[in-house]
């Protein structure tokens, strides 16, 4: 009697590992399956983001035809670092030195954006 409740203990242990692999396998194949579903959603969107950026570059060279300025890569790349250093709350003074160059320099290329701040504020102080 004692040899045949091993048996069954035994086997029915057996028949439960099985089930077991295979609900983990099918488990791994669910998790497979969103993880490439997310991955794909995410390719989606970069190169949603990657034409939208493509169409930004392709409306500013035609405004810059357009209004008659030709800048070289170098000059457009220094424009974007400077603003971008502006826009994060640098001082004239140290970007300046950063990008080693004059103050006014700095003021030139920044003039159109420090006026549409100045502007901005007084809207904002207006509403008080």
């Amino acid at each position: 009697m004692m040899v045949w409740t091993l048996v069954i203990l035994f086997a029915v242990s057996v028949v439960l590992l099985i089930m077991s692999i295979f609900k983990t396998r099918n488990r791994a194949k669910e998790e497979q399956q969103e993880l490439e579903t997310v991955h794909l959603a995410l390719m989606d969107e970069i190169n949603h983001l990657k034409d939208g950026i493509r169409t930004l570059e392709l409306e500013m060279d035609i405004l810059e035809k357009e209004a008659g300025i030709q800048l070289s890569a170098f000059d457009k790349q220094f424009r974007l670092e400077v603003l971008d250093l502006y826009k994060r709350n640098y001082s004239i003074e140290s970007i300046a030195e950063k990008k080693q160059v004059t103050k006014a320099e700095i003021e030139e290329i920044l003039a159109p954006f420090m006026a549409a701040k100045n502007e901005r504020s007084k809207v904002a102080g207006g509403n008080e």
